[in-house]
C-alpha cells in the first residue's frame, strides 16, 4: 500500500470517528474507545473498500449496528 493510500485511509477514519461522536454527542476520545472496544474500527478497517465509497452517515450506522450487536449500549 502506498503512503498516499495509508494517509486516505487515516483520514476516512478519523472523519468517521468524529462523525460518530458527533452522531452521539460524545467526545472523539469516548467515540473512539466505544469503537475500538465493539469491533467498529476493526468493521471499517476489514469493509474499507466499500464503505469508503459509500456516506459518512452510511458507514456511522454500520459501525453503530455492529458495536450493538457486541453489547454497545449507543442507540442508532
Amino acid at each position: 500500500m502506498s503512503e498516499r493510500e495509508k494517509n486516505n485511509r487515516i483520514d476516512y477514519f478519523i472523519c468517521c470517528i468524529g462523525a460518530f461522536a458527533n452522531r452521539f454527542s460524545i467526545s472523539n476520545a469516548e467515540a473512539y474507545r466505544y469503537l475500538q472496544a465493539l469491533g467498529g474500527l476493526r468493521y471499517l478497517y476489514d469493509n474499507y473498500e466499500y464503505e469508503h465509497t459509500q456516506s459518512i452517515e452510511t458507514a456511522v450506522e454500520d459501525m453503530g449496528r455492529i458495536c450493538m450487536r457486541r453489547g454497545g449500549a449507543l442507540l442508532l
